[in-house]
């Protein structure tokens, strides 16, 4: 394997990652974060009739990882394109 396809392959395995990790992170600050630890402090505020703290795990988590699945699909595309991986 040549070191331009090594170089291509790394830097692909990179982007891939940071990727993951932005994901993820979003995922753990909205589920846990805001979900668990901060949902005391956010019921003080109201949406729809509701405590946001009580809303935001039962609907708002949902919403964001559907955004979440579009965003991961959208970007990944890009990638696979900006390195050749597309299939």
């Amino acid at each position: 394997m040549s070191n331009d396809k090594k170089d291509a392959g790394a830097a692909y395995w990179s982007a891939n990652l940071r990727l993951l990790t932005i994901c993820l992170s979003i995922w753990f600050f909205c589920s846990y974060v805001l979900g668990i630890f901060l949902v005391d402090f956010m019921n003080k505020f109201m949406l729809g009739g509701y405590p946001l703290g009580f809303w935001f795990a039962q609907q708002g988590s949902m919403y964001t990882f559907l955004v979440l699945i579009v965003f991961y699909a959208v970007r990944m595309g890009q990638i696979d394109r900006k390195y050749g991986m597309e299939e």
